[in-house]
């Protein structure tokens, strides 16, 4: 049975921020992406795609593979402080959990990252978020993508990066199938 990657947008998500890592999910047969949003209703992108949720806050599947905070605008909302319980519940239990643009500010503003090494979409944009809550300041790298400690940060134009560093901290497919496929989409290269 293919374990399940929750992938949480709220309304003005980043669309292209979720295409590859979903894709990459689907293509390893490892894994089955699922769609979590604030309810049931559609949640609608930046670009307009409207997209109904699998599950809602409250009827989340008790086991899962990872948690995903997918950027867009919507992550200062009061729907986004519903997931707060989400991401907590899943570090607890050893999940994988990533967060790319906003997502990553979330993480921030929530101290979810005071404890790894991480990025996102500046360093001052995750002490404006955090606030005091943000207290890793030395753990910030200027990178497209990070990873440590289970957790998967990236900035907002590193969509890519953060696909394949998922996959491949997942096992999602074999390492060289996830550098070929990314090697495509950044270069135009197919190197397998």
């Amino acid at each position: 049975m293919k374990k399940e990657v929750l992938l949480v947008l709220l309304d003005e998500y980043s669309d292209w921020e979720s295409a590859f890592l979903a894709g990459g999910l689907r293509a390893g047969g490892r894994y089955v992406p699922r769609v979590v949003g604030p309810t049931r209703e559609a949640v609608v992108s930046m670009g307009g795609f409207r997209t109904l949720p699998d599950y809602d806050l409250e009827t989340l599947p008790k086991d899962y593979a990872a948690v995903v905070l997918i950027g867009g605008t919507g992550w200062q909302s009061k729907e986004a402080e519903r997931v707060v319980e989400l991401v907590r519940s899943a570090r607890e239990r050893g999940k994988v959990v990533g967060g790319i643009c906003n997502g990553a500010s979330f993480l921030a503003a929530h101290g979810f990252l005071n404890d790894v090494r991480h990025t996102g979409n500046t360093l001052e944009r995750l002490e404006e978020w955090g606030g005091e809550r943000y207290t890793n300041r030395a753990g910030y790298v200027e990178r497209q993508a990070v990873v440590d400690g289970g957790m998967v940060t990236a900035n907002g134009t590193g969509y890519l990066e953060f696909a394949r560093e998922l996959l491949l901290l997942l096992e999602a497919d074999e390492p060289e199938r996830i550098e070929a496929d990314y090697t495509f989409q950044k270069r135009g290269l197919y190197t397998a």
